[in-house]
């Protein structure tokens, strides 16, 4: 079983996987989390997160670890290995093949005719050196040549356009199904892993699947029949001469046979790097804001370079050991030449062989040049695609939510709000932090809001993650609307919920594409409305375009409270039957502020309202209020009743609520 890859830059505290104030700064190391086995990750009940290591690895010391760890430990298993029990990867990788095969073999023949016709060149340019010395004219053989070398030239160059018109459209399939799964992996799976490790997946690994193919198995399979075929030309010639041939690159091809697991090692650690480099550069540009104001270019510059080296140095070793094969080879065929040479010559001296045999036979020799190097480029070529087919593999068999069926699409939402009941539930991230949820049992009714409120590492947005399903709970009961929630379709579940989280994060394009993200079909009037009731209007009028105006990569352009806006006028216009604010109000001023909290009041007379507070000016409007401590229930109430009964409430209404006059 391989070993836990940890990642070094995990987040404090409930920062990550679904924990309070949840970060995405990650180190280039998680890039190695790939190599805990697939099926533990399967087993584990909710998907439950990998371990992590403190935060606040020194920047160097997170480069050099990763460059020293991220070969090998990106993946699961060694080379050849796709999981314990599982596939390996040849046959994965001709399941990819499968659905193209008619198209191969086709583009297969073609080329497979078109070097075919070379393979009478050399008995074409024996007929002419014969009639060349019997005084004859060589027009025949001549115009023969030619039309041979048109005609295979053709051939070849549509055999090889199909292949490769074949292998885009095997990449196209793949980055759909692979990009399909990541967008249906479980969070805990995703909280393993980087984006530009993913990105690297997506990209570079099933542009191979292009490559394996071209000079890869069709390749490799054409070169076969073109050695079998050059072979039995040259038996037809000299059986002798081809002995000396074959004793000299059999000897030869044995010696490169044993660098090829070699070359399939390099190449997969070199694919790992990559991604590892990817990681580490997606890791600054997540925090690029903080990166400058920290003054920490030179640092960072320095972390990517090494994990950049380190991608340089296992490609250079790819390049040293396949550098070792192509020369070996090729070293088979100019020693088989000097053999073949001197034996024939000695023959031709002694009149047993006819000089234009041996030219032919010289000239089939060369040609052997072409279908050995098609072996060694392809043999090499699918070590580069069994490295990827099995990376991609590793994505494709982390644990997964249920593909929602055709046709279950959000339906028209009742207007009937959610209660909710939480009975004695028990959770864990299954890292080194202790239970998030320790036997939780409260109440959310129908309709009105709802605060929950507690120090930090209460639980409270574990509740959240709990609700929508992004983990599952150990232990205990959880019914939304008197039904189990693990008896709700995923896509009907979330299609009653909206979750607006404290980051509000908002995707690179227009305006009114991130509005109405979770509500594609929303109308103009109902767009209009939670623009005005979440005071976006002057925000619309003051933009160049209005609601068509691209906002930047994760709303750069806006300011905070304009993102946590965007959210929650998201949130509206997905009409939910159940409301789930994590603090939206932290960064809006006070006439917003105010504005918002009248909208979530409204909100809470025909739905059902649950918020994660920390401004008392949002709690004492709540119906009700949960306090959260260690994981367990402390208390329930209104205000009033907390603040005259329980001594955290206290102390939290007067520090961390931030008590305001508002």
């Amino acid at each position: 079983m391989s070993t836990v890859a940890r990642a070094t830059e995990a987040n404090e505290g409930e920062g990550g996987r679904g924990g309070e104030g949840e970060g995405e700064s990650r180190g280039p190391e998680e890039a190695v989390a790939f190599r805990e086995p697939v099926e533990q990750l399967a087993g584990e009940a909710g998907g439950k997160a990998a371990e992590v290591e403190a935060a606040g690895k020194a920047v160097g010391r997170t480069a050099r670890r990763a460059a020293g760890k991220a070969t090998g430990k990106a993946a699961v298993g060694e080379a050849g290995e796709a999981g314990a029990g599982g596939p390996s990867p040849l046959r994965l990788l001709l399941s990819r093949v499968r659905p193209h095969r008619g198209v191969l073999v086709r583009a297969g023949l073609l080329s497979l005719a078109g070097s075919g016709a070379g393979l009478a060149m050399p008995l074409m340019a024996k007929h002419a050196v014969d009639a060349f010395a019997a005084d004859r004219s060589p027009a025949g053989p001549l115009v023969a040549l030619t039309v041979l070398v048109l005609v295979g030239a053709c051939l070849s160059a549509y055999g090889r356009y199909l292949m490769s018109r074949t292998g885009e459209g095997v990449v196209l399939r793949a980055r759909d199904q692979l990009v399909g799964c990541i967008m249906r992996l479980k969070v805990p799976a995703v909280d393993r892993l980087t984006p530009g490790d993913l990105q690297s997946r997506v990209t570079s690994d099933t542009t191979l699947l292009r490559t394996v193919l071209s000079s890869g198995l069709v390749e490799s399979f054409n070169s076969v029949l073109m050695l079998l075929g050059t072979i039995a030309f040259m038996a037809y010639m000299d059986l002798t001469l081809l002995g000396v041939t074959l004793v000299v690159i059999v000897g030869i091809g044995a010696v490169t046979s044993l660098l090829m697991p070699r070359i399939q090692r390099a190449q997969l650690r070199a694919q790992e790097s990559v991604g590892a480099m990817g990681a580490a550069l997606d890791r600054v540009l997540q925090a690029f804001r903080t990166v400058k104001a920290s003054g920490a270019e030179e640092r960072e510059t320095a972390a990517v370079a090494a994990a950049a080296r380190h991608a340089h140095d296992r490609g250079v070793s790819v390049a040293r050991w396949s550098s070792v094969s192509d020369v070996t080879m090729a070293m088979s065929i100019q020693l088989a030449f000097l053999a073949v040479l001197g034996v024939g010559g000695a023959r031709v001296a002694s009149g047993s062989l006819e000089v234009s045999s041996l030219i032919a036979f010289l000239l089939y020799l060369f040609y052997l040049m072409g279908p050995i190097g098609g072996l060694v480029e392809g043999w090499t070529g699918l070590q580069s695609g069994l490295a990827a087919v099995r990376r991609i593999d590793e994505v494709e068999s982390l644990p997964g939510e249920p593909a929602a069926a055709p046709g279950a699409v959000r339906q028209e939402i009742p207007a009937t709000p959610l209660g909710v009941t939480f009975q004695d539930v028990a959770f864990g991230y299954g890292d080194e932090r202790a239970p998030a949820h320790k036997g939780v049992t409260f109440d959310v009714p129908t309709g009105g809001l709802v605060a929950l409120v507690g120090p930090s590492g209460a639980g409270k947005s574990t509740v959240f993650s709990l609700l929508e399903r992004f983990y599952d709970h150990d232990s205990g009961t959880i019914t939304v609307d008197g039904r189990d929630i693990r008896d709700w379709p995923l896509a009907e579940l979330r299609g009653s919920l909206a979750y607006v989280e404290q980051d509000a994060p908002v995707l690179a394009g227009t305006l009114r594409e991130n509005l109405v993200f979770a509500a594609p079909d929303a109308e103009e009037k109902a767009l209009t409305e939670a623009v005005a009731r979440t005071r976006l209007d002057s925000l619309v009028d003051r933009l160049p375009e209005g609601l068509d105006t691209a906002v930047g990569h994760r709303g750069v352009t806006l300011s905070g409270g304009e993102r946590q806006r965007i959210a929650i006028a998201r949130a509206l216009l997905r009409r939910p039957r159940l409301l789930l604010l994590d603090e939206v109000t932290s960064q809006l001023d006070a006439v917003n502020e105010q504005a918002l909290r009248d909208v979530i009041l409204e909100l809470a007379a025909h739905t059902t309202v649950l918020v994660i507070a920390h401004r008392l000016s949002t709690v004492r409007h709540a119906d009700r209020i949960v306090v959260l401590e260690d994981g367990r229930v402390r208390t329930a109430g209104t205000h009033e009743e907390l603040i005259a009964g329980d001594d955290l409430y206290r102390e939290l209404a007067t520090t961390q609520l931030a008590a305001d006059a508002r």
